[in-house]
């Protein structure tokens, strides 16, 4: 996840459940919640992330920027800010692990973004 500070944990947790709709995974479960470090404090993805009953993982710096050279879409202020082109991308890839793959790439609301990752072991499965 990506967010602006004054996105709400509703926002995100509706951006959630629509990028589970558009990859056609509705009823999945989602294994955590991830984000930039420096954003993982923020009450609105704790509260989201609680709501869910998954961990939040803050990814740091140098694990976005080794994710962010698999993401597939770029946003140059995002890459001027981040270092990487999509930071919900960078951040589910990091969270996922080596072998995971975007099953949704970034997806956004208007002060969020949302993209989800499948670790190797759950795309062998």
């Amino acid at each position: 996840m990506g967010f602006r500070q004054a996105t709400s944990a509703e926002e995100i947790l509706g951006l959630v459940a629509e990028g589970l709709r558009q990859a056609d995974l509705p009823g999945a479960h989602l294994a955590a919640l991830a984000t930039a470090e420096d954003r993982a404090g923020d009450p609105a993805i704790r509260a989201a992330a609680q709501s869910l009953g998954v961990p939040l993982v803050a990814i740091g710096v140098e694990a976005l920027r080794e994710a962010g050279r698999r993401v597939v879409t770029r946003s140059v202020r995002i890459e001027a800010l981040r270092g990487v082109g999509s930071l919900a991308e960078a951040a589910a890839l990091a969270a996922s692990g080596p072998e995971g793959r975007l099953i949704l790439p970034r997806i956004a609301s208007a002060g969020a973004t949302c993209a989800l990752a499948a670790s190797g072991d759950a795309l062998s499965s």
